[in-house]
């Protein structure tokens, strides 16, 4: 009987999987674009910098969880109505943006400063030396932390389930307690959160080997 009626719930909990799927991907690119200007701002120094920095230390310092609450029900007061769905995507590309830029940072550093120099002496403006030198050489470092926060981002779409956001979380504790089998759906939910997580996991892993790989054959040369 139990298998009989979770065999039966699995289109709407797929459906439900392809929800938290889409909030993942838009959360992410979100993260990715906003993560990157703030990066080049707090680089940039000045006061653009200084303000990049204050927000970079209050989201990191933010659970998602607040955050998101302050989206959902925080800019209702000021006439700000935003669904579910998009507010959870915006609350995590938000908090997310805080920790890829320090990423962003963290990988344009570690390129090698002569290099932006020298091409500054060819004549290249500052945004041609950060497009054309300095991104390029920091992707390959950027990478695998990004692959990590993805995966994490995954999970962490479960939170939407609170603000009633269509995800995979919230479908399987409503079937739960239409069913009452708490431990039957939330273990599916468990399994299906693996099986989506578990190729950007191997993805993640193959970026990592494959750029020591090469920094192993650079430093070798």
């Amino acid at each position: 009987m139990t298998w009989t009626i979770l065999a039966a719930s699995m289109l709407e909990l797929l459906e439900a999987a392809v929800g938290t799927l889409r909030m993942t991907a838009l959360a992410f690119l979100l993260a990715a674009l906003l993560g990157l200007a703030l990066a080049i701002l707090r680089l940039a120094g000045g006061l653009a910098g200084r303000l990049a920095f204050l927000y970079i230390e209050i989201a990191r310092g933010m659970p998602a969880l607040t955050l998101l609450f302050l989206i959902y029900f925080g800019l209702a007061p000021l006439g700000i109505v935003l669904h579910a769905f998009p507010a959870a995507v915006v609350a995590l590309g938000l908090n997310g943006a805080a920790y890829l830029a320090e990423v962003y940072r963290a990988g344009i550093q570690a390129v090698d400063p002569g290099q932006r120099e020298a091409a500054q002496m060819l004549g290249l403006r500052r945004g041609q030396v950060m497009r054309e030198i300095t991104l390029p050489q920091a992707l390959p470092i950027v990478l695998p932390p990004m692959g990590n926060y993805l995966v994490a981002l995954l999970k962490d779409t479960s939170i939407a389930s609170l603000i009633s956001a269509p995800e995979l979380m919230l479908r399987s504790r409503d079937l739960a307690g239409t069913y009452y089998l708490p431990m039957e759906y939330y273990l599916l939910a468990g399994a299906m959160y693996l099986v989506m997580a578990w190729p950007m996991m191997h993805g993640v892993r193959r970026l990592e080997r494959h750029f020591a790989r090469g920094r192993l054959q650079g430093g070798k040369t």
